[in-house]
């Protein structure tokens, strides 16, 4: 699979040096020395959801010293839509500093100056872990088939009608709670612990009320009467087993919750 890469870095003699280091076959590299340019790839990328691979970006090289403000923004606007892995590459080298970025998100963090090769093997580890292996039976890759879905949550790939979707790390989370106990009702309570248990803060009903709406509309043909994820009135939310789901052939991939 060819992944795009998106370095987000002002230095262009070091943007460049990145981009020899990373980029063959496998890797097409995207350089961009603002946080809004920066976010304008990675709008194009949800947007262009479904409609071919051109613009999928694998994982995201992010400085925090940029002309436009402070990265970590970016970062926090990434992790409330987005599952990518980033890795934050930056001269900010205090304790505080590394401690900050890794609870803010990130992945990894590499202070400058920095070795090349380290980097190139930090990165392919990364986008190692994005593929990641499914579990195999008979030779194939299994995924979880369910009507009109094909979801490899190890994978992070997600289909409708044969169509890719783009899920945040949240809606990924939920979905896979709701899948893998579908049939069953999951009380707010525990989406609640289970999604956001490592925020550190209180959440409140309304966090969930909109996860639950904006992967409707990402699913449902109709959000506003859906057909899988249904509400059960004054207890949560469960995955509805349809009689299209009946006819399918189901393989999971994970074991349930």
């Amino acid at each position: 699979m060819q992944w795009n890469l998106l370095v987000i870095e002002d230095d262009k003699a070091l943007s460049d040096g990145i981009r020899l280091a990373l980029q063959d076959a496998q890797h097409r590299i995207v350089q961009v020395e603002t946080l809004h340019a920066g976010k304008c790839c990675l709008e194009k990328m949800i947007e262009t959801s479904g409609r071919g691979e051109q613009e999928r970006i694998g994982l995201v090289i992010l400085d925090l010293n940029l002309p436009d403000g402070n990265g970590l923004e970016l970062l926090q606007w990434i992790r409330e839509r987005l599952a990518l892995p980033v890795i934050i590459l930056t001269a900010n080298d205090l304790e505080i500093d590394i401690v900050t970025g890794l609870e803010s998100g990130a992945d990894d963090y590499i202070t400058k100056p920095f070795s090349l090769m380290v980097l190139r093997a930090r990165v392919r580890a990364r986008l190692r872990n994005m593929q990641g292996a499914r579990p195999m039976e008979n030779g194939q890759e299994q995924s979880i088939q369910i009507g009109p879905f094909s979801f490899a949550f190890d994978k992070m790939e997600y289909r409708k009608n044969g169509e890719n979707l783009v899920l945040s790390r949240t809606e990924q989370k939920l979905l896979r709670i709701l899948v893998e106990n579908r049939g069953k009702t999951i009380p707010k309570e525990r989406l609640l612990d289970q999604i956001w248990a490592d925020g550190g803060e209180f959440v409140e009903d309304n966090a969930l009320f909109v996860a639950i709406k904006r992967l409707r509309e990402k699913l449902e043909d109709r959000s506003s009467s859906p057909e899988y994820i249904k509400n059960v009135y004054g207890i949560g939310y469960m995955w509805q087993e349809t009689d299209r789901d009946s006819s399918e052939d189901r393989t999971w991939s994970g074991s349930g919750s």
